[in-house]
C-alpha cells in the first residue's frame, strides 16, 4: 500500500519556527528568485512574531546577506519570510557624475519595520534599476523623486523622514517588495537589458541614450 502524500504547506508553520530553521544554516541566507509565490503574496505587519533576540538575529542575517550579494537593500520576502521588514544600506561608491545625476549619496544601515511611503510632489525620475531576486537583468523604472517614509526601526521607534534621489528609490523598491511587487511591474519593458548589455551600452549617468535606441519614453 502506498504511503500517504504529505500535503502540509511548510508555510503554515509559525514564522518564528521557520526563521529559526533558516538561521540555523549559518552564513548568508539564500535569496528567493522571481517566480516564487512568496515574492507575490505580500507580507503581514510585524507584531511581535519574533521575540527581540530572534528579531535581532534575523536582522543581522538580512544585513549579512545584503552585503554578500551585494546589494543596497533586502526585504524579508526575498529570503522567504512574509514579514513587513526590510533593511537598506548604500555606501554609494560611484563617480561624481553619477552621484550628481542620480542623487546617489551614502546611506547608513537602516531597518524598516512596517514601512509605507507616499510621494512628495509630482516629480519623477527614471534610471536603470536591478533586483537581487531578478538576477542578471536591469530595466528603467520611473519612480517618485521624493518620498515620505513612515516606519518603525528595529527598536520600535517611529521613523518619519523624507528621502530624495537614489535613497528614495531604494525605499520605494524595498517597500514594494513587502507589497508583493517587483521592480519589473513598474519598469519600461523595452529597456530590459542584461547586466552585460547595461554595462557595455547603457552605463551613462542617465538613460536618455537607451530610450532613444530602444524606443521608450522617459517621464518629463
Amino acid at each position: 500500500m502506498a504511503s500517504e502524500v504529505d500535503l502540509t504547506d511548510p508555510n503554515d508553520r509559525p514564522i518564528a519556527e521557520r526563521v529559526e530553521e533558516l538561521l540555523a544554516t549559518g552564513g548568508p541566507l539564500p535569496i528567493v528568485a522571481a517566480g516564487d509565490p512568496v515574492l507575490r503574496r505580500g507580507t503581514e505587519p510585524f507584531d511581535g512574531q519574533l521575540d527581540p533576540a530572534l528579531l535581532a538575529r534575523f536582522i543581522e542575517a538580512l544585513r549579512e546577506t545584503m552585503h554578500a550579494a551585494p546589494g543596497v537593500g533586502l526585504a524579508a520576502p526575498q529570503v522567504g519570510v512574509e514579514l513587513r521588514i526590510a533593511v537598506i544600506e548604500d555606501p554609494a561608491p560611484v563617480p561624481e557624475e553619477i552621484r550628481l545625476a542620480r542623487g546617489r549619496v551614502p546611506q547608513p544601515f537602516r531597518v524598516l519595520v512596517n514601512p509605507s511611503y507616499e510621494a512628495v510632489g509630482s516629480e519623477r525620475a527614471a534610471f536603470y534599476e536591478g533586483c537581487l531576486s531578478v538576477p542578471g537583468w536591469q530595466a528603467v523604472v520611473a519612480r517618485h523623486a521624493r518620498v515620505r517614509l513612515r516606519a518603525l526601526d528595529e527598536h520600535g521607534v517611529a521613523v518619519d523622514e523624507e528621502f530624495t534621489g537614489w535613497p528614495a528609490r531604494i525605499v520605494q523598491h524595498e517597500t514594494d517588495h513587502l507589497d508583493g511587487m517587483l521592480y519589473l511591474d513598474r519598469a519600461e519593458l523595452r529597456s530590459l537589458s542584461s547586466n552585460e548589455a547595461t554595462a557595455q551600452r547603457w552605463a551613462q549617468p542617465t538613460p536618455e541614450r537607451a530610450a532613444a535606441a530602444l524606443g521608450f519614453t522617459l517621464p518629463r
